[in-house]
């Protein structure tokens, strides 16, 4: 007999060999003649797609999976492949078997499943069982767990991205783009600090619109417009310990309108990047402190500021009615905790270390044609590689936030430790998280309407595919790999959280729909609220500083423009940060919206419908947020399904 195989390239450069390239069949009555897949001139180039001939002498049955092996023909070449297709002689239907890896090595072997999402129960086959247990053999043998630090998540344990298996690194476009970005925002910093003439510091507030050179956005370059509405923010925050002790940190606030703009800085905690600590009341304060409050429903009260746990004449309680640059001394400070909070726990901790934890999971517990695997994958794409490049460039030692943030070395660890131990599985579920921050009546707040829309969309998503596999609870209870996948989570990830609240097993559809939506939503919609708007909020320096070089004033009437400039970060400081926000918080590239496979894991009819759905609800979702922001000076729009990633990619 003769089988048509179609084998499929990646896109991306260098995904094409020159290397020798050979497939087997592999059907349940037997395997076809290995055969060398020769086309001269055409094989293997980037983004091909050919045909080739295999042979065997008889009926191969029910195609079980294909075999490919990679040899060197002069030098070595890695190569991509992104699926193979079989078509069997007199038949119309054709099997296809998903691939998105890289074969790299010389006499490399790999073997394909076919796509059909399989749980360990609808394999019978000797096969079929023992291709399932070799594959996630050699997957723990490659992807191990890694203690980083005491008291925060597990990672995967590389020492830098170059240590990580080539599946889990960036392309090369992705890798060029991150690294060429990088240096041309720091060259561009470089260049500014030649032009900027004056000494270390800064003489007023107007000089850090000189750094605005090629890096702009509309909301950046305004916000030093806005900026002077500062003096009537209605805010508090314990900023002076607020590493120390992260969970004492309480937000609470009203969004002013006055002359038709929205306050900065009440808007950018709003639905700005730390949109997600906002409390509309504060349930418990652990120190003696004062706070005047007003909850948003009842008209406004000015709100006081306290730099310290522990009143005293050294620690005054600043309020409105201070003298003008005392009050907005003291909001700078609250902005530039805010940027330590952000940075940290909101970005780092509860996004990318939490996914981290999923995807090292994933790899090492689920073999590609499980269901959840497929499910997963694409929502984990690059996040290992990002993660690994922000632990040794950006949080290490030697890293960017040790030399230009206040928290950096070994604030950062503090305080995301703390921060880990009151972490709770509940406070990533949007709809508890809205509850038991006490927002759900607050008005115009954006983040929480778009997430709670996002979150049902994900839902009814997720809902829909795990319904396909898993017909009853007991399904669920009975899958070994399933519940060896959350085991890993649990108990190795998560390791050392008192009040997490995951149990280390899975006994219901129901749970099992809501740990998957949390993953998604934090791939996607969580840190794409996070991260996005970086460059909108912290590029106008003295709105969200990255340091301080003074201590809080003691003495209100004492405050001059010296001082405040004295204390803000110097012209160097300003600079990164304005580089680092903008590398950070632009669309990438070749980003990949959510709700978008490019990579196709699933391939039966009925779950390529439930993915269908799930974008025409994207679809519909962002057109609703759209018409919302219409109008709108100050537009919310970084939860739009279009400008957020598929997975954490940056």
């Amino acid at each position: 007999m003769e089988y048509k195989v179609t084998v499929a390239t990646g896109t991306s450069e260098y995904s094409g060999t020159n290397n020798y390239i050979y497939v087997t069949l592999v059907g349940e009555r037997g395997e076809s003649e290995r055969t060398v897949l020769d086309n001269p001139g055409l094989d293997f180039r980037r983004g091909a797609v050919d045909d080739y001939t295999v042979k065997s002498s008889a009926d191969l049955g029910p195609l079980i999976l294909v075999r490919l092996e990679k040899q060197k023909y002069w030098v070595e070449d890695n190569w991509f492949c992104r699926y193979v297709k079989v078509s069997v002689p007199g038949q119309r239907c054709s099997y296809t078997f998903p691939c998105y890896r890289w074969l790299v090595g010389d006499k490399v072997v790999v073997e394909l499943r076919e796509g059909t999402a399989k749980k360990i129960s609808d394999d019978t086959l000797p096969l079929e069982i023992s291709h399932r247990k070799a594959e996630l053999q050699e997957r723990q043998k490659i992807y191990r767990w890694l203690a980083w630090a005491p008291s925060i998540p597990k990672c995967i344990d590389a020492k830098s991205e170059a240590d990580l298996p080539q599946d889990a690194r960036f392309d090369n476009e992705k890798r060029s783009d991150f690294v060429g970005s990088l240096h041309y925002a720091l060259l561009e910093l470089s260049l500014k600090k030649l032009a900027i003439k004056f000494g270390k510091s800064w003489n007023d507030l107007d000089d850090f619109k000189r750094i605005f050179w090629k890096l702009r956005s509309p909301i950046a370059g305004n916000n030093h417009k806005m900026f002077t509405f500062l003096s009537l923010v209605l805010i508090f925050l314990n900023t002076m310990d607020s590493w120390k002790s992260a969970s004492n940190i309480c937000v609470s606030l009203s969004l002013l309108l006055q002359e038709g703009n929205i306050f900065l800085v009440d808007y950018a905690i709003m639905d700005g990047i730390p949109a997600n600590v906002i409390r509309d009341r504060i349930q418990h304060i652990a120190s003696p402190l004062c706070l005047l409050y007003e909850h948003p429903e009842k008209g406004l009260i000015p709100i006081a500021i306290q730099l310290g746990q522990k009143p005293d004449k050294d620690t005054p309680i600043f309020l409105p009615s201070d003298p003008p640059l005392a009050w907005l001394l003291a909001k700078m400070w609250v902005r530039h905790s805010e940027f330590q909070v952000f940075q940290l726990l909101s970005h780092l901790l509860r996004t990318h270390l939490v996914v981290e934890v999923i995807c090292v999971s994933t790899l090492r517990q689920l073999p590609a044609v499980h269901p959840i695997y497929k499910l997963l994958t694409p929502h984990l794409r690059y996040t290992l590689e990002i993660n690994c490049r922000g632990r040794t460039q950006l949080l290490s030692m030697d890293g960017i936030f040790k030399k230009v943030v206040s928290t950096g070395g070994d604030g950062l660890l503090i305080l995301a430790q703390r921060e880990y131990k009151v972490l709770t599985y509940r406070s990533l579920q949007p709809k508890f998280d809205f509850l038991d921050r006490g927002v759900t009546k607050l008005k115009d707040y954006f983040y929480r309407d778009h997430s709670m829309m996002l979150w049902n969309v994900i839902q009814n998503f997720v809902s829909g595919i795990v319904s396909l596999y898993y017909k009853s609870d007991s399904e669920v209870e009975q899958d070994s790999e399933l519940q060896a996948w959350i085991h890993d989570v649990a108990v190795e990830g998560f390791v050392d959280v008192p009040h997490f609240g995951l149990a280390s097993e899975l006994k219901t559809k129901e749970e099992l729909i809501t740990l998957l939506s949390v993953a998604i939503f934090t791939s996607t919609a969580q840190h794409a609220a996070t991260n996005n708007g970086q460059f909108d909020w912290c590029a106008w320096v003295p709105n969200t500083p990255c340091t301080m070089r003074h201590p809080p004033p003691t003495d209100k009437d004492a405050v001059t423009m010296g001082m405040i400039m004295d204390t803000l970060p110097d012209i160097s400081q300003s600079c990164v940060e304005m580089a680092i926000t903008w590398h950070l918080g632009r669309a990438q590239p070749d980003a990949i919206p959510m709700g978008q496979y490019v990579e196709q894991y699933f391939t039966e009819p009925a779950a390529l419908r439930v993915i269908d759905k799930f974008r025409k609800e994207l679809k519909e979702l962002e057109e609703q947020i759209i018409a919302q922001n219409e109008g709108l000076e100050l537009q919310y729009l970084y939860l739009c399904p279009s400008r957020m990633e598929n997975s954490i990619t940056i």
